[in-house]
């Protein structure tokens, strides 16, 4: 099956990439391990998640996380704890030559009941390459994917792709059985997903429901389903999990961690940087000397300390403290402009509430901006009603909340999808050659350490456009009721319930 070139302007998902050195030892942080003597039948979970579903639990959006995070779906491989690929559908792999891969799939069944197929899966590679938008994950990529006898499955790409199988993890990236696929377009993954949950209801925006799927090919989850809840307040997630109404509560905002007791929190250094992105293309940021006085004009240092309460580290570079190898690597930006003046200079500053830290992130920003000169309009959104118009350029800044290694595992594609001219999730609007040619040089590099060292250079790039300020670099509190073990606290943030997550 020929999977075309993804499309130009696709875009990353929030929710939404490789990293190269040890991140965590052995697997995600669980609470506490499954016990082998535990009821199989279990109970149901309560979780309340942060973000409802914004385009129809389609994997190619933004609910593709989503998906991920209850259980739903999964793809070939997936990351680890240090951040390499690791087998899921594909029990192994190995490189053939350098533009061929061959992975052998293992044993699975569908949630509709069919078989899990070399053909299937190459079917739905297709289907994820031909979405408008295509996902991330995709961008640039031009593959063909086919089966090779009853468990193989062949992907040659048309350029060396150093980094497929971490890019086959992506949650956009997810496997569904062919009744998943509409003809007007438009991907079901309920009963047509492969993980240890199914969907069997969801209420609008407000709530899904999901029962075990007992035919999973890793073993019968021990939950017997999950009640989810769609909270975008935070302290109502905070509240329902101190009341007792959920079991498990992500995403709890710092300024709530504390009213929780000690033993329902748990705390994990994230791959996620909180940024001031500025509009390159249109407006008065289009001016790099106006770039360049807004980035002078904020002051970093008291954002981790009073806004995140200590729950965050002062933003370095687009790879914050959780890529362990980056800080060793960094460089200082180049070529940057020298300030201009800002007196009376309009701008709009817009951000999101879903995530409860960010809308006084803005506020602080918006502050030092008007103490620079600046006059700062604030738009605080839901993101779901954010997200078109920043992409579209309508905003003169955002802050947003980017997970640097969500959609590919690869620290390279963060750099392509946000900040090159074809980026699909560019809402700085930048297009500067020198950073294309950074971006390209290290999306070719395949020795991990060069790979590395690559990324870096394209940073400092990036940096020196001041496209982008990093303001910090998060860590996430996840509320777990008493005795509910075995949630997934991943650095990635594309899990958080798995076979073995009980109460």
């Amino acid at each position: 099956m020929r999977v075309p070139r993804s499309r130009l302007r696709t875009r990353s998902r929030l929710l939404a990439a490789a990293l190269l050195a040890p991140l965590l030892a052995g697997c995600f942080a669980a609470g506490d391990g499954p016990s082998p003597d535990d009821a199989k039948d279990g109970s149901r979970l309560r979780v309340a998640l942060a973000f409802p579903p914004a385009e129809n639990l389609s994997p190619y959006g933004a609910d593709a996380t989503l998906l991920s995070r209850l259980g739903v779906t999964e793809g070939l491989t997936s990351l680890d704890a240090n951040g390499a690929a690791a087998p899921a559908l594909a029990a192994s792999w190995r490189r053939e030559n350098a533009r061929t891969w061959e992975f052998t799939l293992r044993e699975a069944t569908f949630q509709d009941g069919t078989d899990v197929t070399p053909a299937a899966v190459a079917a739905a590679l297709g289907h994820a390459a031909e979405a408008e938008p295509a996902p991330a994950a995709l961008s640039g990529v031009t593959l063909t994917a086919e089966a090779d006898g009853a468990r193989g499955l062949r992907i040659t790409t048309s350029e060396p792709d150093p980094v497929l199988p971490l890019r086959l993890s992506s949650p956009s990236l997810a496997v569904l059985s062919a009744k998943a696929y509409r003809e007007d377009g438009r991907v079901d993954p309920v009963g047509t997903a492969t993980g240890p949950f199914e969907i069997t209801g969801v209420t609008g925006s407000s709530a899904a429901t999901l029962d075990r799927f007992d035919d999973y090919w890793g073993g019968r989850a021990q939950a017997a389903g999950i009640d989810a809840r769609f909270i975008a307040d935070g302290t109502a997630r905070a509240n329902a999990l101190r009341t007792g109404e959920v079991d498990i509560a992500e995403a709890v905002p710092v300024a709530q961690a504390a009213t929780l007791e000690e033993a329902t929190r748990r705390e994990t250094a994230t791959t996620r940087t909180t940024s001031l992105l500025l509009n390159t293309a249109a407006g008065p940021f289009e001016d790099p000397r106006v770039r360049a006085a807004a980035r002078r004009a904020v002051d970093t240092s008291v954002l981790a300390k009073d806004v995140y309460e200590g729950h965050a580290d002062p933003g370095a570079g687009i790879y914050g403290p959780a890529v362990t190898w980056a800080e060793g690597k960094r460089t200082e930006p180049a070529g940057r402009a020298r300030p201009g003046g800002a007196e009376g200079t309009a701008i709009t500053l817009a951000t999101y509430d879903n995530r409860p830290e960010l809308p006084e992130v803005a506020q602080v920003i918006e502050r030092q901006l008007r103490k620079a000169g600046f006059t700062v309009k604030l738009e605080v959104r839901e993101y779901s009603r954010l997200e078109s118009d920043a992409l579209a350029g309508k905003f003169d800044a955002v802050v947003l909340a980017r997970n640097t290694l969500l959609d590919t595992g690869d620290p390279v594609a963060v750099l392509s999808g946000d900040y090159t001219c074809d980026g699909g999730y560019n809402i700085a609007q930048l297009c500067d050659k020198a950073v294309d040619r950074a971006v390209a040089a290290a999306e070719e590099t395949a020795d991990p350490g060069k790979r590395q060292d690559a990324a870096m250079a394209a940073e400092a790039a990036i940096l020196g456009t001041d496209a982008v300020v990093p303001l910090v670099h998060q860590r996430v509190v996840t509320g777990v009721g008493a005795g509910v073990r075995g949630v997934l606290l991943d650095p990635y943030e594309r899990v958080l319930v798995g076979t073995g997550t009980r109460r």
